[in-house]
């Protein structure tokens, strides 16, 4: 296992970990800056633990489409002549005609997912697949008195480790599947963001009994997919809350989401950011868009009509109390909290579509962790311009992109922002950059000044 040392190594003016959608639009971001100011370049690359570039790929069911506009894109926001955006894609593929006669403000997923492929085909340069961030650690470059330079370590598919240099790294690991405590997931137990590539390795004749777990819209996604993929099968959905509640996409309530409020909210009262989260929890979280409610009441209706045997079952305040995997299939026990009472169900497969979780950065820094304050409740604090706050000396810089919902507000996990937030990034980057190189050169200044 080789390590390449560091003196050897060309020093990048940052480095990403991850190449999800946020750190492919800062890619963008710096490109494009580079473009403006080729006197000035940024040097960057990035660094993404899958083989190839994928989002969310286990979630690309039929019909399913985003819930955000298709103006929402890598770019636009930001900048709207961007050759990266997504109507910049729609006319490299011959269908911008065609989807302006479509007349559909929202994308299927399938489609945008192929808008991001594209996006990052032209980004291949920039990122190198199949190399998973193992450690980061600060060092101090001759003639600094503090640490103001990165080592990150990075493991390739076929185990060799190499070492990269960087002034600034950009966190944007994504998220981590989150399922009750004592479960595990395996081939029978799933979570939804690996449902499609454990649904397609089962025979449908095995998946007789079904069930899925959870009240968003991932779960109401899942559960029409699995009826309507499945006309043999007992389709049970579990939902904590009475029924599905529907996604508030009113034009006002989406205002949360708009760049204006990331300053609203980071700059505003304790007061107003918990109610931020008190009055519009329902924009995004545990809740379904109107139509697939919809889509799903209409089927459980019409199976009332035709009579006969019931095959779609909705269990409301309910909860999972104890899965037990037995022979080919699980073991689930329920109870509900309409009457007190558990019941216990045989399932060929149960899909747990209950979220994730943030990965917290300290699992990444280790012990240069240290290095970063953090706030009352034991998170991380973050400056406006999305970088860790240090405790210390250092001038090398932690960006996070996600996992600021406590400082930045709703939209730090979505979609809907990731444009600009790339381009702040992009020029706290930058600026910070020629700040150091005013100081370099300041006291050749003087020396000039005074000779």
């Amino acid at each position: 296992m080789g390590i390449t040392g560091r003196r050897n190594q060309e020093i990048y003016d940052v480095v990403g970990i991850g190449f999800g959608p946020s750190n492919m639009s800062l890619a963008i971001a710096l490109e494009e800056h580079g473009a403006s100011a080729p006197q000035h370049p940024v040097k960057s690359h990035f660094f993404e633990r899958q083989p190839s570039f994928g989002w969310h790929r286990n979630m690309l069911l039929p019909s399913t489409t985003m819930q955000i506009s298709f103006l929402k894109d890598l770019a636009t926001f930001r900048n709207p002549m961007s050759r990266f955006s997504f109507i910049s894609y729609l006319h490299a593929s011959n269908r911008l005609v065609q989807f302006v006669n479509n007349q559909d403000f929202f994308p299927t997923r399938h489609e945008f997912h192929q808008y991001l492929e594209w996006a990052a085909a032209g980004l291949r340069d920039k990122v190198t697949y199949g190399a998973e961030v193992t450690s980061i650690r600060p060092v101090t470059e001759a003639g600094s008195s503090t640490p103001n330079l990165l080592e990150i370590e990075v493991r390739s598919g076929d185990g060799t480790t190499s070492v990269v240099t960087a002034r600034n790294v950009t966190i944007s690991t994504g998220l981590v599947p989150r399922l009750p405590e004592g479960v595990t997931s395996d081939e029978r137990v799933w979570h939804s963001s690996e449902f499609l590539s454990k649904f397609n390795t089962r025979a449908p004749g095995d998946l007789k009994s079904v069930m899925v777990v959870g009240a968003g819209q991932s779960a109401a996604e899942i559960t029409r997919f699995l009826y309507d993929s499945l006309p043999h099968a007992q389709v049970s959905a579990v939902i904590p809350s009475y029924g599905y509640s529907v996604a508030d996409d009113t034009p006002f309530a989406n205002q949360v989401f708009d760049p204006d409020a990331v300053d609203e909210y980071y700059f505003g009262t304790e007061r107003a950011r918990d109610a931020f989260w008190r009055y519009h929890r329902n924009t995004n979280y545990s809740v379904v868009d109107a139509d697939v409610i919809r889509a799903l009441y209409q089927r459980s209706y019409e199976e009332q009509v035709r009579g006969g045997d019931q095959r779609l079952h909705f269990r409301n305040l309910t909860r999972v109390a104890e899965v037990e995997r037995v022979g080919s299939g699980a073991r689930v026990v329920l109870h509900s909290l309409l009457d007190d009472r558990t019941e216990e169900l045989a399932v060929d497969a149960i899909v747990f579509a209950t979220g994730y979780d943030g990965l917290d950065p300290a699992r990444l820094l280790g012990d240069f962790d240290q290095h970063f304050q953090r706030d009352a409740a034991g998170r991380h604090r973050v400056e406006r311009d999305y970088r860790l706050v240090t405790a210390s000396g250092l001038t090398c810089g932690v960006y996070l992109q996600g996992g600021t919902e406590h400082t930045h507000g709703m939209s730090s996990s979505l979609l809907s922002n990731i444009a600009v937030r790339s381009g702040e990034i992009a020029d706290s980057i930058v600026l910070r950059r020629t700040e150091r190189e005013l100081d370099l050169n300041h006291p050749v200044a003087e020396a000039s000044s005074a000779a």
